[in-house]
């Protein structure tokens, strides 16, 4: 990954991209660097994710609540406050919004998977 210098990002002034849930919108403002993304993500209300995505994230809740569902069955509800993360190809999931939900997402290559043993913190 390229260093980055420091920087402030004026998330007003990022455009919002709609992307259509099996039920529901979900509204992203990107940051992209070369192998780092940032991105801040809205949940309408009765939103559910068209698909089960295996990338990497570490996710913040900033307003409202929302489930991640696991594709074996697990939930986890996160509300304003609560975090998540997992790398790339370990956890099937998606997320549903009975609410809304604003969300603070990080992913890139540093997420990819690592053979048990080899995760370096």
């Amino acid at each position: 990954m390229s260093n980055i210098p420091f920087q402030t990002i004026d998330w007003t002034t990022i455009e919002k991209v709609e992307h259509k849930g099996e039920t529901g919108t979900s509204f992203w403002q990107t940051i992209q660097f070369s192998a780092l993304r940032i991105r801040l993500v809205e949940y309408s209300k009765d939103y559910l994710a068209d698909h089960w995505c295996q990338k990497g994230h570490i996710v913040h809740c900033l307003e409202g609540e929302f489930v991640s569902e696991l594709n074996k069955g697990e939930n986890f509800i996160l509300s304003k406050g609560m975090s998540y993360v997992v790398s790339d190809e370990l956890s099937s999931h998606r997320s549903v919004s009975t609410k809304g939900a604003r969300l603070l997402i990080i992913d890139g290559d540093f997420l990819k998977s690592q053979p048990y043993g080899e995760v370096q913190l």
